[in-house]
């Protein structure tokens, strides 16, 4: 078992990453909470693989579990699936002694955390993730939110998990697509630390790749996102190295309206922005053919014809990051070399030129 342990100022846990590990949740969970009710939250997909599997561990060393479910896909993460839960969970009289667990994917997580961090103003919880996107990023730093309209994670806090629990093994259920998503995300972090994590990320060249290196590419990046977080918790600094690729990600993401997976529209955004910034002189020449040929090794997308839309530059001028009047774009100069670059966002599309980013 490999423990990391994510030391913060007010609240610290235990991100515990072994092969079939899921088999002993009722003896961590206990172990680090009293008996209490669990809202065990799955969406469509995961809850008919793992959902009764989990339960019955965690009824098996004395918690009292209800099980929650939602439809599958990022439309559910609104306000209206949150009320519905926060709804059954009255109703079945859950109190602030009491937790949830969040068993899926990105989705799963972001949306059963903020629940946990809006239930009668915040109770325990912990994440389960079982998707590689959720497993090696989103389950750990305890970002929490829901979308709105057309605008992504705008509703959200900041509450961290009392555990993470990873097993690998979960991803031999994903779909080939489900499973590449996540490795945009690897791929990021590989980029932004260099060292041994992208000495494995040359080595990865198929969906099945990743799948065998499938724990350590999860060790090596959420070690990275920890070390991230435990130096920035609130994103006022360092934390923003962690949006590489986001900035453009986010905005096809939202124009694809669901056409595109997020850690897709993260590969699609990393291209863009090295693409830019190699452009002018910013980042090492042949970089973006380093990245593009990383992410299509296993089959991630690397362009898109939205990135021709003028709407991209809407999305990106109204993107929630924007702080007084200026937009932090991060980019590599080269591999383990993270910078951020501060541009006012009246002068957005003109440092973003639509001839670079669709070259």
């Amino acid at each position: 078992m490999k423990i990391i342990k994510v030391d913060l100022p007010d609240h610290s846990y235990n991100v515990e990453i072994e092969n079939g590990v899921l088999n002993c949740t009722g003896q961590l969970v206990s172990s680090i909470w009293s008996k209490r009710k669990i809202a065990l939250v799955s969406d469509s997909n995961v809850a008919p693989l793992y959902q009764d599997r989990v339960a019955d561990a965690l009824e098996s060393v004395g918690f009292t579990v209800h099980n929650y479910q939602f439809p599958a896909g990022e439309a559910s993460k609104s306000l209206e699936v949150l009320g519905d839960l926060t709804r059954e969970m009255a109703a079945d009289g859950f109190n602030r002694d009491d937790g949830v667990i969040a068993l899926g994917g990105g989705v799963t997580g972001d949306l059963a955390g903020f629940l946990a961090a809006t239930y009668m103003r915040g109770i325990s919880l912990i994440q389960i993730p079982t998707s590689l996107l959720a497993q090696v990023d989103s389950s750990v730093g305890g970002k929490t939110a829901v979308d709105l309209d057309n605008t992504k994670n705008i509703i959200g806090a900041f509450y961290q998990p009392d555990l993470v629990i990873i097993d690998p093994e979960t991803l031999q259920t994903l779909t080939t697509r489900d499973l590449v998503e996540g490795y945009g995300e690897i791929v990021k972090v590989a980029a932004l630390s260099d060292g041994d994590l992208w000495k494995l990320v040359q080595s990865i060249n198929s969906p099945a790749d990743i799948l065998a290196n499938a724990k350590e590419l999860s060790i090596h990046s959420v070690q990275y996102k920890a070390n991230v977080v435990m130096g920035d918790e609130k994103e006022g600094g360092l934390r923003q190295l962690l949006n590489f690729g986001h900035t453009i990600g986010h905005a096809v993401e939202a124009l694809a309206d669901g056409d595109l997976r997020h850690g897709e529209a993260v590969s699609i955004g990393m291209v863009a922005i090295t693409r830019i910034f190699e452009e002018k002189g910013l980042s090492r020449e042949g970089l973006t053919q380093t990245l593009i040929d990383r992410l299509e090794a296993v089959g991630l997308p690397v362009t898109t014809p939205l990135l021709e839309s003028q709407a991209v530059f809407d999305k990106i001028k109204n993107d929630k990051k924007n702080r007084d009047g200026h937009l932090n774009l991060i980019y590599v100069h080269q591999i383990g070399g993270p910078a951020i670059k501060s541009i006012p966002s009246d002068n957005i599309q003109d440092f973003l030129d639509i001839k670079t980013i669709k070259a």
